[in-house]
């Protein structure tokens, strides 16, 4: 099959949307599929094969952060051509709605179009005021797939229609079979995300450190990720600067290794997620989850028997559970187990079975029948929503 995907934010700053099409690209093309990946991309960026650049992005504020997309006369063309060169049995559309290459392509593409939905946004009033705009692109979507119950809600919230839910992939075994770093174990709490990003919570983190510090003074605070460092720990006392380590933007393969490393990974978020992308990678390398009591993420954490949750921006419940945890081995040990057995759900064996009976829906004429007979079609593929 001739697969084109497109991703509507910047190839060279890493995001879970890129991951997640890196890592799709990458499996279809290892089940002997030919796959082209449109993105944007600076003029100096190293690109795999597969992807080829729409040019240039530009820093929109966009779901609570800044996304770099790609929109434009040159990028509508670009678009062409590359809708053109590669005559593409079906092309699969990243955030149809963001202003970007998503957009444009549902604009100019013709025949079997899939679209994934990956924002969770209970209140955009852009969306809903952009509707009469998006509706004509959006009406030619074929098939639609969201990332969560909370990316589908916001999907027909706001832009009407349905979608069935196949969360993000990984490739659980990369993580799992990754080697511990020394120097990043004993004690370790794990932090991975864009430091200067509010939502992203590592204030909340830094807030809780100094009563983890009082019971448990030999912890250590690894942060990897891009960001101002003075800036993130100039609220802690001198004396506990120490006991945090900046690892700044680590390879996929220093990621693995830190979470097979840290004894409890923590994602303190407080906002804006679909899915939680970090919280699967963190199970994968057999890292206990402490996470926010965000929707997307208890769902991720099955309700919270794969991982223990606390509430959104409460510094003083956070520490309280890191110490309890930090002191409990029998729990980071059940916290463990459970995890690396409900994480398989997320493997790319799996996922990337379920987006491939979405291609073969379309592809074989799915999208002309009636919503009741799609619906029962939905059904024999294994992909009906409960």
């Amino acid at each position: 099959m001739r697969i084109g995907i497109v991703c509507p934010y910047s190839w060279d700053v890493p995001g879970g949307v890129q991951f997640h099409i890196r890592d799709l690209a990458e499996h279809l093309i290892g089940l002997g599929h030919e796959v082209s990946v449109l993105a944007p991309a600076d003029d100096d960026t190293p690109l795999p094969g597969y992807v080829v650049s729409a040019g240039r992005a530009v820093p929109v504020p966009y779901n609570g952060s800044v996304a770099r997309l790609n929109f434009g006369f040159l990028s509508a063309a670009r678009v062409r051509r590359w809708l053109h060169d590669g005559a593409f049995d079906v092309i699969h559309i990243h955030e149809p709605a963001s202003p970007s290459l998503g957009l444009l392509s549902c604009w100019a593409a013709q025949g079997p179009i899939v679209a994934t939905f990956h924002t969770s946004n209970p209140r955009s009033r852009a969306m809903i005021a952009a509707y009469p705009i998006l509706q004509p692109a959006l009406e030619k979507i074929s098939a639609r797939i969201a990332v969560s119950e909370y990316a589908r809600r916001t999907l027909v919230e706001h832009l009407g229609g349905d979608a069935v839910v196949i969360p993000n992939g990984v490739d659980v075994d990369f993580f799992a079979k990754a080697e511990p770093k020394p120097q990043w174990q004993g004690e370790t709490i794990g932090f991975i995300g864009r430091i200067d990003e509010p939502r992203k919570g590592l204030p909340t983190l830094m807030r809780a450190l100094p009563k983890i510090l009082a019971v448990r003074p030999g912890v250590r605070l690894l942060v990897a990720g891009r960001g101002d460092e003075q800036e993130a720990v100039e609220g802690l006392p001198e004396s506990m600067r120490g006991q945090v380590e900046f690892l700044g933007m680590v390879s996929d393969e220093d990621k693995a290794r830190m979470l097979r490393s840290v004894d409890l990974y923590v994602a303190p978020n407080t906002g804006g997620e679909s899915f939680g992308i970090i919280l699967v990678e963190a199970m994968s390398a057999g890292a206990p989850v402490l996470a926010s009591d965000l929707d997307a993420f208890r769902q991720v954490l099955d309700g919270g028997a794969a991982g223990e949750l606390f509430p959104v921006e409460d510094a003083d419940a956070l520490a309280a559970s890191a110490v309890r945890l930090l002191g409990d081995s029998d729990r980071l040990a059940e916290l463990r187990s459970t995890g690396s057995r409900h994480v398989r759900r997320f493997d790319w064996s799996t996922v990337g079975a379920e987006i491939l009976s979405v291609y073969e829906m379309v592809t074989d004429g799915a999208a002309s029948v009636a919503p009741d007979e799609r619906t029962g079609l939905r059904a024999r593929l294994g992909l009906a929503r409960d």
